[in-house]
């Protein structure tokens, strides 16, 4: 039986080695928030209002299938999808819920370091640091806690689905809400590379 693949990109810096483009073959892809500036996934989920509104000026919504939270200005937005009920979770392990959903067997979660970077990992994490409705790449990162324990929620509440985690080395972080799941395994980053045959990729 051919299995049901599905790739959630986060948008830590972990994944900037990958490009998204190559893993349209192998699968489904939700992204977060301003991942859509380079590339369409066939998911794109923002709950920042300001995220959203960035999103719906430029007419992305139009064309491209975007989910996101009810609140005022959503309801009134033709184009968008909304979540019912609203998880009131942050857009990774909220696209990482929509994915679960979704009935794929495996589930390759990309871009959730959760921790920050720099000497003492207290820089924000992000791809887009410094950009429009981002921090600066100066500022601290926000602490991670609810993302873990959202995406533990995700990951715990789909038991039959299979996920797994892509981190940059043995080393890396992988908070205690993501241990000792028994449908999630973290693999390093050059071995999903090998996995999928992914050339190199410079973003």
């Amino acid at each position: 039986m051919t299995q049901k693949i599905s790739f959630v990109l986060g948008n830590g810096v972990s994944r900037k080695s990958i490009n998204p483009e190559e893993l349209k073959q192998h699968g489904t892809i939700y992204g977060c928030n301003a991942l859509y500036r380079t590339f369409s996934p066939d998911y794109l989920v923002a709950v920042d209002t300001k995220m959203i509104i960035e999103i719906t000026d430029v007419g992305y919504h139009l064309d491209n299938e975007v989910w996101t939270n009810p609140n005022k200005l959503t309801k009134r937005t033709p184009g968008v999808n909304l979540f019912n009920p609203n998880k009131g979770w942050s857009s990774g392990p909220t696209a990482l819920w929509l994915a679960s959903t979704h009935n794929a067997n495996i589930i390759y979660i990309l871009g959730f370091d959760y921790v920050g970077i720099g000497d003492d990992n207290d820089k924000v994490n992000n791809i887009y640091a410094g950009t429009k409705n981002y921090k600066r790449t100066e500022d601290r990162a926000t602490y991670y806690g609810n993302w873990t324990r959202q995406t533990a929620t995700a990951i715990k509440s789909h038991p039959r689905t299979k996920y797994v985690r892509i981190i940059e080395k043995e080393t890396s972080f992988i908070p205690e809400h993501l241990e000792n799941l028994n449908n999630l395994e973290h693999i390093l980053l050059e071995d999903f590379k090998k996995r999928f045959k992914l050339k190199p990729y410079n973003s």
